[in-house]
């Protein structure tokens, strides 16, 4: 008898100590889930690692956090010509949208309405929320966005809505016409 408890006392061990191991596993998943979920529900890092892994713009302390973040909330929304909401924008509305919410500056209407409130600048000298411009198929400007860093300009394109391109690809850098900063009397 002295025997058989001997071996009841140590299945029932084993099956306590794999118990305990098997919640201590669950438990620190959970915590690593709920580490995940809160980096997750964290906006601002998902704007974060968006344009610094997918897009590879390196985001530093320096970088504006809510102009990164808005162009990552409008990513995706469909154009529509005339358009300044969710449902449908154009490039100059988002333009105008972005500096509205991320700078409290009220720019122009229109593409050529903004270009005359911006000091033309290089293309080596953008900097991120800089305004660049574009002649698609006419002589005057038809086409704007705003520069983020690495070459990338985040706009509201026809055919895919707001988007980020890249500046050298072969057809944003055969219509570039210039860059802009907006005027100092105009900043706040």
């Amino acid at each position: 008898m002295n025997v058989r408890l001997i071996k009841m006392g140590k299945n029932v061990i084993l099956v306590l100590l794999l118990i305990i191991s098997f919640v201590s596993v669950q438990a620190q998943t959970n915590d690593k889930g709920q580490k995940s979920l809160e980096k997750i529900a964290d906006p601002d890092n998902l704007a974060s690692e968006y344009f610094s892994q997918i897009m590879g713009v390196a985001l530093s302390a320096t970088s504006n956090l809510k102009l990164y973040q808005f162009v990552y909330d409008w990513i995706g929304t469909p154009y529509r010509l005339g358009g300044v909401t969710k449902n449908g924008i154009d490039c100059s509305g988002f333009a105008f949208e972005l500096y509205n919410k991320v700078f409290s500056t009220l720019i122009g209407n229109n593409s050529r309405n903004i270009f005359s409130m911006v000091n033309p600048i290089g293309k080596s000298e953008l900097k991120e929320g800089d305004l660049v411009f574009f002649k698609i198929g006419s002589r005057s400007i038809t086409h704007m966005g705003v520069y983020i860093g690495n070459n990338r300009f985040a706009h509201a394109s026809t055919s895919k809505g707001v988007m980020i391109s890249d500046l050298d690809e072969a057809y944003w850098r055969r219509y570039y016409y210039k860059g802009g900063r907006l005027l100092a009397s105009l900043r706040d």
